[in-house]
């Protein structure tokens, strides 16, 4: 396997100074000791009211109320086909952003053709 090369519009320093404030071993290392926190059942309140505060969404149930195909809401959520059907037979989740998006466009169905009109 060769070596692997992004391309980028900025330059070298500009991707450089991008990152030059950003500590990556603080925020993995916070993120490992909320999940160890989490494990012992001593995590803070602001883990569980992150998680909990998750809509419940119905994959299939929102794209049947829309007459959409698959393929169609698939295409307005900018998620592959297979990934709307993994979350409709159980096999993944949506991540939080789908799963936000999923129960905006439930409550409000003309949000659906806005969407429609970016893609």
């Amino acid at each position: 396997m060769g070596e692997v090369r992004f391309k980028s519009s900025l330059s070298a320093d500009e991707i450089e100074n991008n990152f030059k404030d950003i500590d990556f071993f603080s925020g993995i290392m916070a993120g490992l000791e909320e999940a160890l926190a989490y494990e012992k059942g001593t995590a803070r309140a602001a883990t569980f009211a992150r998680k909990k505060s998750l809509p419940d969404v119905n994959v299939a149930q929102t794209r049947k109320s829309l007459k959409m195909s698959q393929k169609a809401f698939a295409s307005v959520l900018g998620v592959s086909t297979r990934t709307v059907e993994a979350w409709e037979t159980g096999k993944s989740n949506p991540t939080p952003t789908a799963r936000n998006l999923i129960f905006l466009i439930s409550q409000d169905h003309t949000l659906v053709t806005k969407l429609q009109a970016r893609v």
